[in-house]
C-alpha cells in the first residue's frame, strides 16, 4: 500500500499543551515535501488548524469539531457540516450553565467558552468568546461542544447520553492540558465520517491515510484508515486499535510515526 496522506490529531498528539515541537513540524514538512497530504483532525475549531497550518506550510482539507466540519481552506468552504440536534442543545446548557464545568461551544464563525471569571485572551484567539451564560441560536446551532468538569460530565452521561444516544455521539478526548473533555457532536459526525468526505474531496480513499491520535474519539478514524498510529500515552483501548503504538506525544510520537513511515512505506 502506497499511503497518499496523513490524518493527524491535535491535543495529546501533534501538539504537547498548546505548542507544536519543533520536531512534529519538521517531520510534518518531510511528509509534505515527498508529495503526502496533511490533514489535520481535531475536537477543536478550523480557526487554531489554519493557524497551525499557516506554520505547517500545509493547506490541505481540515477535520475539524470532532469530525462535525471539514473545511476546504483553499476554497474557503465547507465540504462536510453537521450541526447538534436543538433539543439536545438546549437540554445540554441547560446542565453546563448549573454547573461549574469550562464549555465550549463551536458555531460557524465563533467559539463560546462558558467558564467561572473572565476570559485570559492572551491564551485564545480572537475567535472565542468569554460568556457567563451557553444561550441556543436556533438558527446556528453547534457543531461541537467540549466540556470539561467532573461533575458536569457525570450529569451529562447520565442524563442525555442514553436519552438522545440516536441523535449524538458523546466521547472522551484529551483536552491540552491533559486532562479528560467530553467531546459532543451529532451522531453523523465523526472523525471517521469527516475523514471519507475529506478523502472523497481529495480524490484518494481512506484506505491510502495513515491516522495518528491518542484517544475514544480518533477511533472512528483508526477504524476506516489504512493504518493508524496511537500515542504512547494513549489508552489501552486506543492502542489496541492502532497499527503501530508510537512514542509519547511529549517525546515526538508523531515525528517517530511520520519518519517510519518515510523510511519504510509502513508504519
Amino acid at each position: 500500500m502506497t499511503y497518499k496522506a496523513l490524518a493527524i490529531d491535535l491535543d495529546g498528539t501533534l501538539l504537547v499543551g498548546e505548542a507544536l515541537p519543533d520536531e512534529n513540524r519538521l517531520a510534518v514538512g518531510a511528509a509534505r515535501d515527498a508529495g503526502i497530504h496533511v490533514m489535520i483532525a481535531t475536537a477543536r475549531w478550523s480557526h487554531l488548524a489554519l493557524r497551525l497550518q499557516e506554520r505547517m506550510q500545509i493547506d490541505d482539507p481540515i477535520i475539524a469539531c470532532s469530525g462535525a466540519q471539514v473545511l476546504d481552506p483553499r476554497a474557503g468552504r465547507d465540504v462536510f457540516d453537521h450541526r447538534l440536534p436543538a433539543d439536545f442543545t438546549q437540554a445540554l446548557y441547560a446542565i453546563c450553565n448549573a454547573e461549574r464545568c469550562i464549555a465550549t461551544a463551536t458555531t460557524t464563525t465563533h467559539v463560546r467558552m462558558k467558564l467561572e471569571g473572565a476570559l485570559d485572551r492572551s491564551l485564545v484567539g480572537p475567535e472565542v468568546e468569554g460568556v457567563g451564560a451557553l444561550k441556543v441560536d436556533p438558527e446556528d446551532l453547534p457543531r461541537v461542544v467540549a466540556v470539561q468538569g467532573s461533575r458536569c460530565n457525570q450529569r451529562i452521561r447520565a442524563e442525555l447520553q442514553e436519552a438522545f444516544a440516536d441523535s449524538v455521539n458523546i466521547l472522551d478526548s484529551v483536552g491540552p492540558t491533559g486532562k479528560i473533555v467530553l467531546t459532543i457532536t451529532a451522531k453523523a459526525a465523526t472523525k471517521g465520517a469527516a475523514l471519507t468526505a475529506a478523502c472523497e474531496h481529495l480524490g484518494i480513499t481512506p484506505a491510502e491515510v495513515v491516522a495518528f491520535g491518542d484517544s475514544e474519539n480518533d477511533l472512528a478514524m483508526f477504524a476506516l484508515a489504512g493504518a493508524s498510529v496511537a500515542m504512547g500515552q494513549a489508552d489501552d483501548v486506543t492502542k489496541a486499535a492502532a497499527t503501530f503504538v508510537s512514542k509519547a506525544n511529549t517525546e515526538g510520537g508523531v515525528a517517530h510515526g511520520i519518519y517510519r513511515l518515510l523510511e519504510s512505506g509502513r508504519v
